[in-house]
């Protein structure tokens, strides 16, 4: 009998954390069941992928650049890699400009609606800190994200998964310095940073392993935390046309990887799927990032000397998808609150979210804090910034699901695309948990 692959696994999970959720729901004591006893599993899943994504970027880097030997060959990479990632990023926001442009979703927003979602969400807790946490980042200076990549405690940036550009700048220097010193002065840390890359690649295929029952708790609590349905349902044509962009990302990155790289489109989406649903169930590309560097390595043949750098970067700058919902919540909201556009004011929103995704936070709810400072820089008036989150904050997790999958797409695209560029996409060499378990048991 064939062994069932893991995407499949973790489908079922997800389907049956879904259909579960809805079924507790029916009952009074159903949601406190799922937050009491089926919550924790997920939440320490994704505690364990956290636990492994910073020794994973470390080791991996460090690896990477090491193996090298040439600096200017890192230079490439580098360069390529950011020009590349600003490009994908101007693109998804434009493609959520035109559709929101056209199909006009703010137009259909009842007063009534407006006033009760005003009512539901305004003063809610998670709509005040978004305000808050945009007001400290609106304050800062221009160059504070360069000033915020050099950390003045290494050790202190690598406790922190919040700092991953903080780790990733510490790690490249660290890197680079082996380089300068010489093949054989670096060859002691070499090795260690080689056996631990190792290791930790290992620990993803043991906690993968426990996917399918982390995603099935992880979805059980989402359904049963859910907002009004009639709120929601309010909100449909907004995040169906959300959900259109997204869609239209998906496409866009399958016809580059299909025509770039001479990869076969579906074949790239299937061997990455075990990342998208796990961002779609975590709505977290810094938690999703084991995965993502263990499928793009053993599954697609990225070499490890591209993705090392490619994908921490990409987790941290790299927010296809959330640029193109911010792009889209923006004018939505501009719409249903009667709030003049013109284009000058939508090509601030395209300049504006492409800074904003720049050193954002890759965890949930981060789009928001973002949405918040493009909204400030199109003169949106700030009495109602709060009515305005308040519009979209009833759909905002599920959409802050499908964005997140876009965004772990668009790191795996990108990886590729530069792999291919330098010569270093290559044959797939997949690892499995059990590889050496003879030797030990």
């Amino acid at each position: 009998m064939r062994k069932l692959e893991l995407h499949w696994k973790i489908l079922i999970g997800m389907v049956l954390g879904i259909l579960f959720g809805f079924l507790m729901t029916i009952f009074e004591w159903g949601p406190d069941f799922v937050q009491d006893w089926i919550k924790p599993f997920g939440s320490i899943f994704v505690k364990l992928l956290k636990l492994i994504a910073i020794p994973l970027i470390l080791a991996s880097l460090i690896k990477g650049i090491s193996d090298l030997k040439d600096i200017s060959k890192f230079r490439n990479i580098g360069l390529r890699t950011i020009a590349i990632y600003i490009g994908t990023t101007v693109i998804a926001i434009t493609i959520g400009l035109v559709l929101v442009n056209i199909l006009k979703p703010g137009e259909g927003i009842s007063e009534d609606t407006i006033t009760q979602l005003t009512e539901a969400y305004s003063n809610d807790s998670g709509v005040t800190s978004k305000l808050e946490e945009a007001s400290k980042q609106k304050d800062s200076g221009p160059l504070q994200f360069l000033e915020d990549m050099v950390p003045d405690n290494a050790f202190k940036a690598l406790g922190n998964n919040s700092l991953m550009l903080q780790v990733i700048f510490f790690t490249i220097f660290m890197g680079i310095s082996m380089l300068l010193i010489g093949e054989e002065r670096a060859q002691p840390l070499k090795n260690f940073f080689d056996s631990m890359n190792d290791v930790v690649l290992k620990m993803v295929d043991l906690i993968m392993l426990t996917a399918p029952v982390a995603v099935f708790a992880l979805l059980a609590n989402v359904v049963v935390s859910s907002g009004d349905s009639d709120l929601l349902f309010a909100l449909l044509k907004y995040a169906g046309v959300v959900v259109l962009g997204l869609l239209l990302m998906i496409v866009f990155y399958s016809i580059v990887v299909g025509t770039f790289t001479r990869y076969n489109p579906w074949t790239f989406l299937q061997k990455i799927s075990p990342a998208q649903l796990l961002a779609f169930s975590t709505s977290s590309s810094a938690a999703t990032l084991p995965v993502t560097m263990e499928r793009v390595e053993e599954h697609i043949g990225v070499d490890k000397e591209v993705s090392s750098f490619v994908l921490p970067v990409g987790a941290t700058i790299n927010m296809d998808g959330t640029s193109l919902y911010q792009g889209v919540a923006a004018v939505f909201i501009a719409q249903a609150l009667s709030f003049d556009l013109p284009f000058t004011a939508q090509l601030t929103i395209v300049l504006t979210a492409l800074l904003a995704s720049i050193g954002s936070a890759a965890v949930p709810g981060a789009g928001m804090v973002m949405l918040v400072i493009v909204l400030e820089a199109i003169g949106f008036p700030e009495d109602k910034l709060a009515i305005g989150l308040a519009l979209i904050f009833a759909v905002d997790r599920p959409l802050d699901m499908l964005r997140t999958v876009v965004n772990v797409t668009g790191d795996a695209c990108v990886a590729m695309m530069v792999a291919k560029s330098v010569g270093k996409l290559g044959k797939p060499k997949v690892k499995n948990w059990d590889d050496h378990y003879n030797e030990v048991k």
